[in-house]
């Protein structure tokens, strides 16, 4: 291999130097402190499973999405595309003994070739949760205010948090008596808003008068809460009139928490639809042209293993956080030390014991190797330190 070869990185991976690693782990490790005292549990989940995991059923992924490998057994295995799927395993085989409802949190990489909120990454690092045994509003409602928190704790101070419904469509296209073939394609030009395509499904299935008049109308049905009044008065079957009164719950409770703000409502939000099954939603900031999270609920997942339980959740893309935060405020432009110590031949134990008592009072203490005053503190101006001493005959002297 040549050394040209060696110094570089096969595409969709990247490298974290010092201060980008220390700003991601510190983002990581608030939203980890954060889950935690919302009463959630982490777990982990191994980086790869049996193909079987990811390429059936709801939630599958389509084979060249996903990146395999042969065991020593010949079996197809694959790294895990997300985590919500090794975790839906994870329950349905150790269920007999856990308590329910479920709160499991996760901060871990995921692999694959189709993920454009993270930016074309093969290998992106997810935060998400799942709630797991609970069916109600309120329990999405929590999950949407997890999400708020979790970018407010990350330090985005500007997101919207859309807000939508999979059944208010669904129920549309029942009363539609619409193919599940015209159904997909009028699901895609909807949620592209892509008129032009969604008033050519409409002709050839022959759709005419209100029913159609609404159909066309269901793009535009985003923003405030005046938007719930307007989807009410369209839905004039029962799935489509439970699907706004869900989405009235669950605005009004997070309202109540004082998270208005951030919220808004979009009944054209149609990702997915077959693997949601009730409310969806996603994080945006008006620097990224793609969302920062998405999550809703996903009722007859667990199914697909085998043990069925309603489920709710969301998963974000530390990536595009990460993009997002510098955009918004920029990050620490350096790492500091607190302490630097140089010493002579023979103060080495000395300057060690020094430094170690000022790690056990939390600071950060390094040692300079230099032979001289002046090139400790040349050194110590380079890492921003904020003490320097010089241990010389063990006798311990700051200097600057």
């Amino acid at each position: 291999m040549s050394i040209s070869i060696k110094k570089n990185i096969p595409n969709g991976v990247q490298d974290y130097a010092p201060l980008e690693c220390k700003n991601k782990r510190s983002v990581e490790e608030s939203l980890r402190k954060n889950f935690e005292l919302w009463g959630y549990n982490e777990v982990q989940t191994p980086a790869f499973e049996y193909y079987d995991v990811f390429a059936h059923g709801i939630g599958s992924y389509r084979q060249e999405k996903l990146i395999k490998f042969i065991d020593s057994d010949g079996r197809i295995l694959a790294l895990r595309p997300d985590l919500t799927l090794p975790i839906a395993r994870l329950v349905t085989s150790t269920h007999k003994d856990l308590t329910f409802p479920l709160r499991f949190f996760y901060i871990d990489d995921a692999f694959g070739f189709d993920n454009p909120s993270a930016r074309d990454q093969r290998q992106f690092t997810q935060a998400g949760i799942e709630l797991i045994g609970e069916s109600s509003p309120y329990a999405d409602a929590e999950v949407i205010a997890m999400a708020i928190e979790s970018l407010q704790v990350a330090g985005l101070t500007h997101f919207t948090i859309d807000i939508g419904q999979v059944d208010y469509f669904k129920g549309l296209i029942e009363e539609a008596n619409l193919t599940d073939k015209q159904g997909e394609q009028l699901r895609k030009g909807i949620d592209t808003k892509n008129m032009i395509d969604v008033e050519n499904i409409l002709s050839d299935s022959k759709i005419k008068g209100e029913l159609k008049e609404k159909i066309l109308e269901l793009p535009f049905l985003y923003g405030g809460e005046e938007v719930l009044e307007k989807a009410k008065e369209f839905a004039t079957n029962e799935r489509s009139r439970r699907a706004v009164e869900n989405v009235g719950k669950i605005y009004e409770a997070l309202c109540s928490y004082g998270y208005e703000r951030y919220l808004s409502i979009d009944f054209s939000m149609l990702q997915e639809i077959e693997y949601y099954t009730g409310m969806i939603f996603k994080g945006y900031v008006m620097e990224l042209g793609s969302p920062l999270l998405g999550g809703g609920r996903y009722d007859s997942l667990l199914a697909e293993f085998g043990y069925s339980s309603p489920s709710t959740g969301f998963a974000l893309s530390m990536k595009s956080i990460l993009i997002a935060l510098e955009k918004q405020s920029g990050f620490k432009e350096n790492i500091n030390i607190d302490v630097v110590v140089g010493h002579d031949e023979i103060s080495s134990k000395e300057a060690f014991k020094f430094m170690q008592k000022h790690r056990s009072e939390g600071k950060r203490a390094a040692s300079a190797m230099g032979t001289s005053c002046e090139e400790i503190l040349v050194y110590a101006k380079k890492i921003g330190a904020k003490e320097v001493y010089y241990i010389k005959n063990n006798q311990i002297e700051a200097i600057k």
